[in-house]
């Protein structure tokens, strides 16, 4: 019945979340919210690992929507590179590497936030994957990227001193020259902001300070908290769970909340704190060993037409300069922008998929293609209005730093992609080795349905 029960949970995760984990700037369903789902069978075991039928189909319905179809690829390729992954997995552990919470976490929340960007809100992502609450989606994410950070950190263990030379690349490239192997290289832009947030008055947030002030005091006479929190609440999730959170000092909730919550004893109520989102107060309901069920209340100030019009001629006026030459767009980044993640990086957009500053121009988000689709190098948009996942009121431009189109690999243009591809490949031989050798010293047991399968590496041959 134990198993039973992971299976079940396993595959439901799986397939809700799995094109999250791949990390794919493709958004779409893995199936439709309508489909039922069944228990899974255990497609193998590998050390502690168990793969099911749904992560071998799951992983292949992601390769077919990236190719439009055009893979061809079978069950058995697709579970032996799941098992090739789960063989990491299993000796990552076995030689003590260490993933922290921080790192975990870090890429979750960088993940949730760019495709609740793409989506629209947390609201659509989470009907869009078929999860109820934002604390299931981050737990579930939480257990597939902590994998995915022992798999990466085994593989660079394994690579780390592996390099390439010039006459390596070039033997490479030839290679897939004389066999008409050559990759098409798609469009690709880097793009750099100038971000100008639009910013409450002092009377609104000494306001809405006063508000949580007297709604502190209420709760402290005898007033629901549970109560308040539903009428006045800004936090989205609120009709769902009314404020309450169970939450761990490892928990993705932003450093002022779990700072807050962890400073008070059982049944105080928070003095008025600030974070990304707005203001706060919490109450801890209950301190169950390193959790603590907190309820808050989120109050966002309002933001007068006058302070977005401000903001917006700010910008404009700082555009206008650049354009006129009287101050770089390097030197304007560092003296305006209010984007922490690109400030310091010369105003850089990051691709939160391959941390680079490089995006597939067919794979952006369709409104932001809109904008920068036509653009030439050196070419700036308008100055437009946007909001961040915090529902942080921002107006901002970009500027089209590069653009290549797309091409057939060329050696003297391409190099450095050309590099990468050789390089990956000498790493991947190398962790193919290992595999090799460590297959025999793991446990390992297959499915009778792919017992037949004719794996590249010696799976079958250690049952």
């Amino acid at each position: 019945m134990q198993l039973k029960t992971k299976i079940l949970k396993c595959t439901n995760m799986l397939r809700k979340i799995y094109i999250i984990a791949i990390g794919t700037l493709f958004i779409a369903p893995l199936v439709s919210a309508q489909e039922k789902l069944k228990i899974d069978g255990v497609a193998t075991v590998v050390g502690k690992n168990i793969v099911l039928d749904s992560e071998v189909e799951a992983f292949k319905n992601e390769l077919l929507q990236q190719s439009d179809g055009k893979a061809n690829i079978s069950d058995c390729d697709m579970l032996e590179q799941i098992m090739n992954r789960k063989l990491l997995a299993h000796h990552a552990a076995v030689d003590s590497i260490t993933v922290s919470d921080a790192e975990v976490s870090a890429t979750v929340q960088r993940k949730i936030q760019y495709f609740s960007n793409q989506l629209g809100s947390n609201e659509k992502m989470l009907a869009f994957y078929g999860f109820d609450t934002m604390k299931e989606l981050n737990e579930e994410l939480t257990e597939v990227e902590k994998e995915a950070l022992y798999i990466q950190k085994m593989q660079q263990k394994l690579t780390s001193e592996i390099d390439i030379t010039p006459e390596e690349v070039k033997r490479y490239f030839k290679s897939l020259e004389a066999s008409g192997n050559l990759p098409e290289f798609g469009a690709d832009i880097e793009l750099a902001q100038i971000v100008m947030n639009v910013h409450p008055s002092t009377e609104e947030e000494q306001r809405i300070l006063a508000r949580l002030n007297e709604i502190k005091e209420q709760v402290k006479a005898g007033e629901s908290f549970s109560m308040k929190a539903i009428l006045f609440s800004d936090d989205p999730a609120v009709s769902q769970n009314s404020g309450l959170y169970t939450i761990t000092r490892q928990s993705p909730f932003v450093k002022e909340f779990k700072e807050a919550a962890f400073r008070l004893e059982e049944g105080d109520i928070s003095e008025p704190f600030k974070s990304d989102f707005g203001y706060h107060i919490l109450t801890v309901e209950k301190i169950k060993g390193k959790e603590r069920d907190v309820r808050h209340l989120l109050m966002q100030p309002k933001i007068d037409q006058s302070e977005l019009d401000k903001a917006k001629d700010s910008l404009n006026e700082i555009r206008e300069k650049i354009l006129k030459l009287e101050v770089t767009f390097e030197d304007a980044v560092l003296k305006y922008s209010e984007d922490k993640d690109t400030r310091l990086n010369k105003g850089y957009l990051i691709n939160p998929v391959t941390s680079d500053t490089h995006f597939e121009l067919t794979r952006m988000d369709p409104d932001l293609y809109g904008k920068v689709a036509n653009l030439k190098p050196g070419d700036y948009t308008e100055v437009f209005y946007d909001e961040n996942q915090q529902q942080q009121k921002m107006y901002k431009f970009l500027v089209l730093k590069s653009k290549t189109e797309s091409h057939i690999a060329d050696l003297s243009v391409d190099y450095v992609k050309i590099k990468d591809l050789a390089l990956q490949k000498k790493k991947e031989e190398t962790i193919d080795k290992w595999a090799k050798d460590k297959i025999g010293d793991t446990y390992i047991k297959i499915n009778d349905k792919y017992r037949n399968c004719k794996f590249e590496l010696n799976w079958n041959n250690i049952q």
